[in-house]
């Protein structure tokens, strides 16, 4: 079974001293029958006490704190993985009676969050759509299949063009978008037809074949069938996610999957680098420095700091800038 490796650098530099620091992550793959964690090592800057719980959703959360003023914050997380197939659905349950035992779930609690589904403007619009594309024998995992096909064929795969408060209307508009928002959609058209669904981030391990999102956090969705349980469908890649996808968190969306997140007290001012390595050998663990250093992925300029030659923007660390600026203004 294949064991990945797979390294993940969160760094802050910020401009003036910061404090009061309180940061949320989810850097622990789930564990289960078809992942294994065979190491985990977590080291942070100033290396604060980390609390971890299970939340509402399954996924081991950690929560530490960093009272002293500081300058940087560096969160290193270094794991191996194994992983194992899961084996398809069969699919021999008539059509009506999968859809009939669907409908009995819509009000069980662990279901009625992937059930639900937030309003926007263009809902009816997806909802005609998703209608249009199920053929009435479709059985559940028929039509799963196919949602995942028509968003992968139907939007365009751009980096840069969304953000983490893109909205759904939006990306509809666009029609472009990266995992994130391919996720989204997918849920979406999933929820709207009575089949529950849960956004799903984590790892995308490469492969022969090459893959969109590899080398990065990833995301896509899962899908629960009846007599079968959660299936992954990565719409990104148009493929069933299995033994290749490493998965860190579930829930209703990328918020509640957010890997790093946090609050502090101080100037807005800073730069965020990340960087994420996956590979299948003993040397892509190692602690070569020059290998993991991180690169910067956006930067908010502070006054009087020359601009970057390299810069690059994600959905990942936009997410945190807009948490980071809201509590900011709240202060």
């Amino acid at each position: 079974m294949p064991i990945f490796k797979i390294k993940h650098i969160t760094n802050y530099k910020y401009e003036l001293p910061v404090r009061d620091s309180a940061n949320q992550i989810i850097l622990f793959p789930i564990k289960d029958d078809f992942q294994k964690v065979i190491q985990h090592d977590l080291n942070i800057s100033g290396s604060p006490e980390i609390e971890i719980f299970i939340d509402y959703y399954g996924n081991e959360i950690g929560t530490f704190t960093q009272n002293e003023p500081h300058t940087q914050l560096k969160i290193f997380s270094k794991v191996s993985v194994e992983t194992f197939p899961k084996p398809l659905p069969q699919d021999d349950m008539f059509s009506s009676e999968q859809w009939n035992s669907l409908d009995l779930m819509k009000y069980e609690v662990p279901y009625i969050d992937y059930l639900r589904q937030e309003n926007f403007e263009g809902i009816s619009q997806l909802k005609e759509t998703a209608i249009s594309i199920k053929k009435e024998e479709d059985t559940p995992y028929q039509t799963a299949i196919k949602y995942c096909a028509h968003v992968f064929n139907n939007y365009e795969y751009i980096k840069g063009i969304t953000a983490v408060d893109t909205t759904i209307d939006e990306i509809l508009k666009l029609k472009a978008g990266v995992c994130q928002d391919f996720a989204h959609v997918l849920t979406a058209m999933l929820r709207l037809t009575g089949i529950p669904s849960r956004y799903v981030s984590g790892y995308i391990c490469p492969n022969r074949d090459g893959m969109r999102g590899e080398g990065a956090t990833h995301a896509w969705a899962e899908a629960f069938l009846p007599e079968y349980g959660w299936l992954g469908l990565d719409p990104t890649n148009n493929c069933i996610a299995n033994d290749t996808h490493v998965r860190l968190a579930v829930g209703r969306n990328f918020t509640d999957c957010s890997p790093v997140k946090g609050v502090y007290k101080g100037g807005f001012e800073h730069i965020m680098e990340v960087n994420v390595s996956v590979g299948y050998n003993d040397e892509d663990f190692n602690d070569n420095e020059i290998y993991f250093k991180p690169t910067e992925v956006n930067y908010s300029k502070p006054s009087g700091m020359a601009t970057p030659s390299v810069r690059k923007q994600n959905s990942y660390q936009e997410h945190m800038e807009a948490i980071q600026q809201q509590q900011q203004q709240q202060q």
